[in-house]
């Protein structure tokens, strides 16, 4: 399987405003965890009059960075990629505190009855404005694009700052690490058109919510289609051995990750899967394809 280069390496102080580009500052919130790497990355966009993306969790520390870091200037725009709940609790706190309108695609999709989400969002979380696939806001002396990347989650956008030539690509395109596509909202179709989306855009700098900025995108993203395209071929190997279960397919698939991330592999797995049964590539007894569905060809 195709490998990814990841980057590990990463810079920063808890709280402390760093600059990452000459108009984007990052301040990282201490809620490091498997799926936030060394925490989340909030930025903050231009001089003087600024934008806040993702305020992060709700965490009075972070808030405090955050509004000290800004200190002196006006926001104007609170941007958020997503709702997850490391990116947007912060968000009243800082919009009640800066008077800022916050901007995003939408609430937090709510799951349907009969199923839970995985990954918690926040359910209380409404935009002032909401922003469609190719909405550009102006400020002072900046230009966001909103670009929506569903396949994450469906209400992710990610943000070109066009002054800079970046992408702020949120959990859709992140350097440490893969990220987590999740039913019943993670969609692994959307995934890779999202993905596809972006290489023929111009950044030439990701800077995701969590880790190190990208500097050479677009073989990156590659990277990221090339692993998951993989991560098919690895499910269609196994069930050419015969019928199997997700967490079966997970033990040999993943056997050089560590077993607490096996819950969060077959959920990803079970997103490809949804979408294997659905275009014929697999099947399960009864159409559904679910955890405990037993698979084959």
């Amino acid at each position: 399987m195709a490998g990814i280069p990841f980057i590990k390496d990463f810079k920063f102080d808890y709280g402390t405003a760093m600059e990452v580009t000459p108009l984007i500052r990052r301040v990282v919130a201490n809620n490091p965890s498997p799926f936030t790497f060394k925490g989340t990355g909030t930025y903050i966009v231009g001089h003087g009059k600024v934008a806040i993306v993702d305020p992060g969790p709700d965490q009075q520390e972070h808030i405090d960075a955050v509004l000290k870091a800004v200190r002196g200037e006006t926001v104007t725009h609170i941007f958020v990629t997503h709702t997850h709940i490391d990116h947007v609790p912060a968000t009243p706190a800082i919009a009640t505190a800066t008077g800022a309108k916050v901007y995003s695609f939408g609430p937090h999709p709510k799951p349907p009855a009969d199923q839970h989400a995985e990954e918690p969002g926040d359910l209380s979380f409404a935009p002032d404005v909401k922003l469609g696939d190719g909405d550009v806001v102006q400020g002072d002396g900046w230009n966001v694009e909103a670009i929506h990347t569903p396949g994450h989650i469906s209400n992710h956008l990610c943000f070109a700052v066009r002054e800079d030539n970046a992408l702020l690509s949120g959990d859709h395109v992140m350097g440490w690490s893969t990220a987590v596509i999740s039913p019943p909202d993670g969609n692994m179709a959307d995934y890779f058109a999202s993905l596809r989306k972006l290489l023929p855009r111009e950044e030439a700098l990701y800077i995701p919510t969590h880790g190190a900025e990208i500097r050479d995108p677009r073989p990156f993203v590659e990277a990221y289609i090339e692993h998951r395209l993989g991560r098919e071929a690895q499910i269609l190997a196994r069930l050419k051995e015969g019928p199997q279960t997700i967490p079966q397919m997970v033990a040999k698939n993943y056997a050089d990750t560590p077993a607490y991330l096996h819950a969060a592999a077959g959920r990803s797995m079970l997103a490809h899967l949804i979408q294997m049964v659905k275009d014929g590539r697999a099947k399960t007894e009864d159409g559904r394809a679910t955890i405990e569905s037993l698979y084959r060809l």
